[in-house]
């Protein structure tokens, strides 16, 4: 168990690191957008190709922070009937779902489409519109973005089998920083649980942002 933790801690700070680049990604598009927009509208000069830039760039963020994203657990859960259920099986259902749905749908894309990336690269296939880009960089999104998603899967997978044996902390908490309300809000329940000297001391000392 020892060993998994650390492959999961590695896998936790490859897809930390990822998603926090990916962000210049969506900057990226949104600059070319703004620029072929002006240079539309001042010079009545375009081109398809600052168009499927930003296709490309916002496929690579959506694609390649996937493992980020379930990383922080913010992908979108409608959990009707897993809310009513114990924490160890919500963890159950977690070990399940990532084991026998996430993981084999990704090995399936990364079969069917890891060939095609290299198959695009290797003919050097363009896009059909006039003007347009070289189709491989877009088809490479694919494998890498579903590679780092089965990855942070299995890391999942290995920090909830460690806490079910006592071995790590309760992972299905979102990772996401508080904000100031929300310290803010935590001092104010612990002062009126505790309304002595020491809670009124702690929450005048709560972080202020």
């Amino acid at each position: 168990m020892r060993a998994l933790l650390q492959f999961s801690r590695a896998v936790d700070w490859l897809n930390a690191q990822v998603g926090k680049y990916a962000i210049w990604l969506i900057f990226a598009a949104a600059a070319i957008s703004a620029v072929n927009a002006i240079v539309r509208k001042v010079f009545d000069v375009s081109s398809n190709a600052y168009l499927e830039a930003q296709w490309y760039l916002f496929a690579w963020s959506f694609l390649a922070a996937a493992g980020y994203t379930l990383l922080h657990r913010e992908h979108v859960r409608i959990d009707v009937l897993n809310s009513h259920l114990s924490k160890r099986a919500q963890v159950w259902v977690d070990i399940i779902g990532f084991a026998f749905f996430l993981t084999p749908l990704c090995m399936v894309v990364l079969y069917l489409g890891t060939p095609l990336a290299i198959q695009m690269y290797q003919t050097g296939e363009t896009s059909g519109n006039s003007g347009g880009l070289i189709r491989w960089p877009v088809w490479a999104a694919m494998p890498v973005g579903f590679a780092l998603l089965m990855l942070q899967g299995w890391s999942e997978i290995i920090k909830r089998i460690a806490f079910l044996q006592g071995q790590g902390p309760d992972p299905m908490g979102r990772l996401a920083d508080k904000t100031a309300e929300e310290d803010l809000a935590e001092a104010l329940r612990a002062r009126a649980a505790d309304p002595s000297p020491d809670a009124s001391a702690a929450s005048d000392a709560a972080p202020q942002r």
